[in-house]
């Protein structure tokens, strides 16, 4: 992006110095259509600053993909700009609203970024609560089998202690019986 707007700016100051004109082009591209090229060569160009790798995973040339979006030529583009150019003021008010629409896309991601790290946050948060829940569930079935198996246990005691003191008074019931 930097290096268009370079390019935009020197060609602005090299036509604005002249003294001619510059003459209509002979396919004039409308004022509206030329600042959504320029604001979709903006965008191309800040995804090649930021992601160098983006563009290259699709084999894309961004200004071949311009032209062909917009049905223009390089040679068509280069001389509406310059057209363009040579008015400095209503180019400079091209570029504002060019701006003004990059930071309202902006402030927009910049939201829906916020929402989806809130979402993120909530879903974690959620995440880790249930996994405590399952983690005290866990601990609670432990807890349970670990009572029941006491429980048996004594109760299996309980059958032994039972058994043998019954063993037991039958011995001494013999025993008294034998005796007598």
């Amino acid at each position: 992006m930097k290096k268009i707007v370079a390019f935009l700016v020197v060609l602005g100051i090299l036509v604005g110095c002249k003294k001619e004109l510059v003459k209509t082009p002979n396919h004039l591209i409308e004022k509206d259509k030329m600042i959504n090229i320029m604001y979709d060569l903006s965008l191309l160009e800040a995804m090649k600053v930021q992601s160098p790798t983006l563009l290259d995973s699709f084999k894309l040339n961004s200004n071949q993909y311009i032209f062909k979006k917009y049905k223009i030529d390089s040679l068509q583009f280069a001389q509406n700009n310059l057209y363009y150019a040579a008015d400095y003021k209503e180019y400079q008010k091209m570029f504002e609203q060019i701006k003004a629409r990059l930071d309202k896309n902006k402030s927009q991601i910049d939201s829906l970024i916020k929402v989806q790290k809130k979402k993120e946050a909530l879903q974690a948060k959620a995440k880790k609560k249930l996994k405590l829940k399952r983690e005290a569930d866990s601990i609670r079935k432990v807890k349970l089998n670990l009572k029941f198996k006491k429980e048996t246990d004594s109760i299996k005691k309980t059958r032994v202690l039972k058994s043998k003191i019954s063993a037991d008074s039958l011995k001494k019931i013999k025993k008294k019986t034998k005796v007598l």
